[in-house]
């Protein structure tokens, strides 16, 4: 009999995954970070995994990674480094304990760590690092899961293929009972997912149960720990992840504006689950269609808008190029049409699993001719929701394109989500052309409102007959136009549309600090969490210093200048080699300070606290 483990309570923790490809890593780290949040506490994640399907198999190149930070108080970031490390082989410590905090715990399992195992992570055969100075000064608990599981569903009579696919679960049950969390959500999920095939559904509950069981009875573990309830806003949450957000947040628009939702879309890693979720909700009138390249995508996404439908495409940088020439067609038109950027390191193929935010300069100038098209940026995995939101209000209000700018950092990351009621959505109106009386003269397609905007004529009603096309059209009439003078004023007109809509954004305000002083952190996307983090800790170092966070990047809020003359410093991190650096300063004309990280990964709080320490003390 053994006895009773004390339960010690903690503010947060930081927990890293990591495990072949082929291991299940992301799953466990969806499913406990589900767990998680029913638990009521904060939390943010980041999985990191190998761009091809199946991974070389024991090397560094296929680990696969997923870290999750939650805690009883406000949690922005996955964190620096982890606390605690579990690893399935020798690949994934070798790659991952650089990020162990000193005196972190790592959780091995025994039997990823053999010959082979060791050989193909670079280790010599005899040289275990489980065994070695590499481990020194750290926790270390050494299970052989394998092992423990093929005992554990012998009974079951699965191949040792099927039994080692189990171990993940055994990894899940494990954590799950050292930090309290009821694995009761994750039978629930394996119920619907092997509805079908109950050997394999009795196999992951069984591994499930053995690992939970083994933390609770094995001699080596004396303690479990546990995190309270963070202090949350009143409503119903769920996890949700960025590409989830923005499917929801499209669906909402669609709803709220009373236009049918079209999704015209081509396959592309990171933005793909954006398709997946919102073809799962029909029910909401939303249609979805996978085009045979990214060129069909945005045209039918054209054509839908043409018809009266909200046109919506996605993609991220490679196929935003070849979306480029129909984005001017959509602009020339002036038909409301949504496209979202869901940015990845690059150029060229790049590294399609890794976050960036490299296409800003894209968004704002990949266009030929005099094209310009509002642009958004969220800020996390749950603001998706309220920023496609809002950039859809844009292109219908507005009879315009608009790029949404996420990245693949948001898209897959998960944090708390809580449930907007209807009534609190700002309203969406479209500005339609109304029947006309006997007296009203002839439909003028491209006749204007005080902000430039134009009334949206749907095809097939009497009257509103109209030519279409991406040949300049005369002001006014719409009919095809060669006239030096009239094409001049319609590009001056269209780009004065663009920049009226900063009358109709909300002025930029702080997220944190005072209005005026010696340094202010400007950032945007997905450096929000990070640049809040450090400020707070900045601050709580008795050191004063602001921080801003873009949403509209054109046009800028109507303030923004006006805001930035009142810092001494103007700090703005980016994950792409200083374009918003850029902006920044050949509008307002002044010399900001860049941090670039151009890694594929997002930045880390010391990181941001460091750069501001070095520009207040720069002798230090």
């Amino acid at each position: 009999m053994t006895a009773t483990k004390e339960l010690i309570e903690i503010n947060d923790v930081v927990i890293r995954f990591a495990g072949d490809s082929g291991d299940g890593i992301q799953l466990i780290g969806n499913e406990f970070s589900l767990a998680t949040s029913l638990m009521q506490n904060d939390l943010a994640t980041f999985p990191d995994f190998p761009a091809e399907i199946r991974a070389p198999v024991g090397t560094l190149p296929g680990v696969s990674g997923f870290q999750i930070h939650f805690g009883s108080h406000e949690i922005h970031t996955p964190g620096d480094d982890c606390d605690v490390l579990v690893v399935m082989n020798a690949a994934a410590l070798k790659k991952n304990i650089a990020n162990l905090k000193k005196g972190g715990t790592i959780i091995a399992n025994e039997d990823g760590f053999d010959a082979k195992n060791l050989r193909l992570a670079g280790y010599a055969d005899d040289a275990n690092p489980l065994e070695s100075q590499v481990v020194e000064g750290f926790k270390l608990y050494i299970i052989p899961i394998n092992k423990l599981i093929k005992e554990g569903l012998k009974s079951l009579g699965l191949g040792t293929k099927e039994q080692d696919r189990s171990k993940n679960m055994f990894v899940l049950g494990l954590i799950c009972w050292m930090y309290d969390r009821s694995i009761h959500p994750i039978m629930d999920f394996i119920e619907k997912k092997f509805a079908k095939n109950p050997q394999i559904h009795d196999a992951n509950v069984k591994a499930l149960r053995i690992g939970y069981n083994y933390g609770d009875t094995a001699e080596i573990f004396v303690n479990r720990f546990e995190v309270k309830p963070a202090p949350m806003k009143l409503g119903t949450y769920r996890g949700i992840t960025g590409n989830q957000a923005v499917a929801y947040g499209l669906v909402a628009a669609s709803v709220k504006s009373g236009i049918p939702l079209f999704y015209g879309s081509y396959p592309i890693t990171p933005a793909s689950d954006i398709l997946h979720e919102l073809a799962k909700l029909k029910n909401f009138g939303a249609i979805t269609f996978q085009a045979e390249d990214e060129i069909a995508a945005i045209s039918s996404a054209i054509g839908a808008s043409y018809g009266g439908s909200l046109g919506v495409t996605a993609s991220s940088g490679p196929g935003i190029d070849l979306k480029s020439e129909a984005m001017g067609l959509a602009m020339m038109l002036e038909l409301p049409l949504v496209i979202i950027d869901v940015q990845r390191a690059g150029p060229s193929t790049g590294m399609p699993t890794k976050t960036e935010q490299s296409d800003l300069l894209l968004a704002m100038f990949g266009r030929h001719g005099e094209a310009p098209v509002p642009v958004i940026a969220a800020q996390s995995p749950a603001d998706c929701f309220e920023g496609i939101y809002e950039a859809t209000r844009i292109a219908i209000e507005h009879m315009t394109p608009v790029i949404f700018l996420s990245d693949g950092y948001l898209s897959s990351s998960t944090e708390p989500w809580k449930f907007p009621l209807s009534e609190n959505l700002r309203e969406i109106k479209p500005k339609y052309a109304l029947p006309k009386t006997a007296d009203d003269q002839k439909y003028q397609p491209y006749k204007r409102d005080e902000n430039l905007v134009r009334e949206w004529a749907l095809p097939g009603v009497h009257g509103f007959e109209n030519r279409i096309g991406g040949i300049e059209k005369e002001d006014v009439t719409g009919n095809i136009s060669y006239d030096p003078i009239n094409h001049e004023k319609m590009v001056q007109i269209r780009a004065q549309k663009v920049a009226n809509i900063a009358h109709h954004i909300p002025e930029q305000r702080l997220d944190s600090g005072s209005e005026k002083g010696k340094i202010l952190v400007l950032g945007w996307g997905s450096t929000f969490g990070t640049i809040k983090t450090a400020c707070d800790v900045i601050r709580s170092e008795g050191i004063e210093v602001s921080h801003a966070q873009l949403r509209y990047i054109n046009p800028f809020p109507s303030n923004l200048g006006e805001l930035l003359s009142g810092f001494e410093h103007v700090l703005i991190p980016e994950n792409n080699s200083g374009q918003l650096a850029m902006l920044i300063r050949s509008r307002y004309m002044i010399n900001t300070l860049s941090l670039n990280k151009i890694q594929g990964l997002p930045f880390t709080v010391s990181e941001i606290t460091n750069k501001i320490k070095s520009i207040l003390n720069p002798g230090k």
